[in-house]
């Protein structure tokens, strides 16, 4: 029984320690040492603001783009130095650029790159592009009035700063209805820890810049563009910054099984980073190699530590058991078994719980076998 005991607390305390121990340790780093967040460093910009492209690939229908275009144009950034560029996926997507059409010159529609996908898309909207800053969105969220001129200023008044990632909120972002929401209440705040001490480890997809000087074409079939680019700028000696005022909202609300194809695709293309990109696996040419292991490849060892908890901890009960004996093994076994004959009874709320932890501990165990078999395919809508 006693080995039970003890090998339950060693995977309960690294389960702790990947999730709450490492965000913790960061916290406490940035705290003492870190740089202070993007956005609160008090300078004033001298001269003029860059050109800025905001760069849009897209597989929706037009109404939704026309949408997204309105609201990227509603910001704070000079309107002369901003522009638009809507980049339709060539197989995928339900627009042509016959069937939009935007009034305003600021806006460009151009079809993306064959075979289609958002790499594909996204090297045919940067190649139309002129502004000396990239703004990248997705069709669905929407920017609040400052997060385009907080993205530039970023990049203005730190030349380390080869990108800078604006903070995606669920809902209202003001609480936690699901498992993926808190976690991106979580993540949000990681990922500034993370940028003080050096770079974020992955920039938000749906809102993030670049400098256009810095842009590379991006491999056909890649999965997570917003995870390759900051770190090949990373491996290339620049830092990746994190400013939390440049918001974008997405009030979409997501199934459990739509989050769990959603984290099949991104945890798939965490295993294609590292295939495609080895040196993020040095430690001596990757800068936050700590940060990438423990960010992104000790959390896909989530499940297996928690079947691990589950069956140590039954190991552990049925142990109890036999030492009690007798009339007690007897109370103890009635006991669980009306625990798992009122599991139907449960209240729906704590059973829908339920089913977002399994989903999402599943997406790890698939993705993971997606990567190492180099199943790239895996883009759902």
């Amino acid at each position: 029984m006693l080995p039970a005991a003890i090998t339950s607390a060693a995977l309960i305390t690294a389960l702790l320690l990947i999730w709450l121990g490492y965000p913790a340790l960061i916290a406490a780093l940035a705290a003492i040492r870190g740089r202070r967040p993007v956005g609160e460093e008090g300078a004033a910009v001298v001269g003029p603001m860059p050109t800025l492209s905001a760069v849009v690939a897209s597989a929706d229908d037009a109404d939704a783009i026309r949408a997204r275009v309105a609201n990227l144009l509603d910001t704070d950034y000079p309107a002369h130095l901003l522009e638009v560029i809507v980049a339709i996926d060539a197989v995928n997507g339900r627009a042509t650029p016959e069937t939009l059409r935007f009034d305003d010159p600021r806006v460009r529609v151009v079809m993306g790159d064959q075979p289609g996908g958002k790499a594909s898309t996204l090297n045919a909207g940067v190649r139309s592009a002129s502004g000396e800053l990239l703004v990248f969105s997705d069709t669905h969220q929407r920017f609040d009035q400052r997060s385009i001129p907080v993205l530039a200023r970023a990049l203005v008044l730190d030349h380390r700063l080869g990108a800078v990632s604006g903070a995606l909120a669920l809902s209202d972002g003001r609480s936690a209805r699901t498992p993926a929401e808190l976690y991106w209440v979580m993540e949000r705040r990681l990922r500034a820890n993370e940028a003080r001490l050096h770079s974020v480890v992955g920039v938000t997809g749906a809102v993030y810049a670049m400098r256009r000087a810095l842009w590379a074409p991006l491999r056909e079939g890649l999965i997570l563009d917003d995870l390759m680019i900051p770190m090949r700028l990373v491996l290339e000696g620049h830092r990746v910054g994190f400013a939390v005022d440049a918001r974008a909202v997405d009030g979409r609300t997501f199934t459990a099984r739509q989050e769990f194809r959603r984290k099949v695709r991104t945890l798939t293309g965490n295993v294609q980073l590292c295939a495609w990109l080895p040196g993020v696996l040095l430690p001596w040419r990757n800068p936050i190699w700590l940060q990438f292991v423990c960010h992104k490849l000790l959390r896909l060892l989530t499940p297996y530590l928690v079947l691990a908890i589950g069956l140590a901890m039954a190991w552990l009960i049925v142990a109890l058991l036999w030492r009690l004996g007798g009339w007690n093994a007897l109370l103890g076994a009635a006991i669980v078994s009306l625990a798992v004959i009122a599991i139907p009874f449960v209240r729906r709320r704590v059973l829908k719980q339920l089913e977002w932890l399994v989903l999402l501990q599943a997406a790890a165990v698939i993705g993971t076998y997606n990567g190492l078999r180099g199943r790239w395919a895996v883009w759902q809508r």
